[in-house]
């Protein structure tokens, strides 16, 4: 049994105004095209996903709707989830490992850091800084969500935006 889990770091945001809380940042143009530009490239891969995660902040809603319009996935069944704002890794295991294990293809919309170190401590691999927008993808051969550890998965792909052909 194979499980599959997708990271994408939310597309580029507006800088922060003086006024304006981190949370409320919105994408900037170049994120709005990004966003739908990364979801036209999951839309090639026939994705089925069962379960979008995302952070509460208004750039990570913004590219996770962009993204599931694109593929298909309904923007109602969004699921915010506060922990993955400023998650450390110990919290996004403990998310990960807390999944439904009928959820096969899962997709968490959040930030860096702990995207990129989320990606090298369950592969093993050396990903570097997970650009905006960027998404990892990371299988793992396991029947329960709650077996996922470090080293347990395979990255499968690391794409983004300025590498796609379209």
């Amino acid at each position: 049994m194979t499980k599959n889990l997708y990271l994408l770091r939310h597309a580029e945001a507006q800088e922060k105004q003086a006024d304006q809380k981190d949370i409320e940042r919105k994408l900037n143009p170049i994120g709005l095209q990004n966003s739908s530009r990364m979801g036209i490239n999951l839309s090639h891969k026939d994705l089925s996903l069962d379960m979008l995660l995302c952070s509460p902040a208004v750039r990570a809603k913004e590219t996770a709707v962009l993204v599931a319009e694109q593929i298909g996935y309904d923007t109602n069944r969004i699921h915010i989830n506060p922990d993955i704002y400023e998650a450390s890794v110990r919290i996004m295991l403990q998310l990960l490992n807390q999944l439904k294990n009928e959820w096969h293809n899962v997709l968490f919309i959040g930030h860096n850091p702990s995207f990129s170190y989320l990606s090298e401590y369950l592969t093993g691999e050396e990903i570097g800084f997970l650009s905006t927008c960027g998404i990892v993808h990371v299988r793992f051969d396991i029947v329960e969500w709650s077996q996922v550890s470090q080293a347990t998965g395979h990255l499968i792909a690391y794409e983004y935006p300025s590498m796609l052909n379209f």
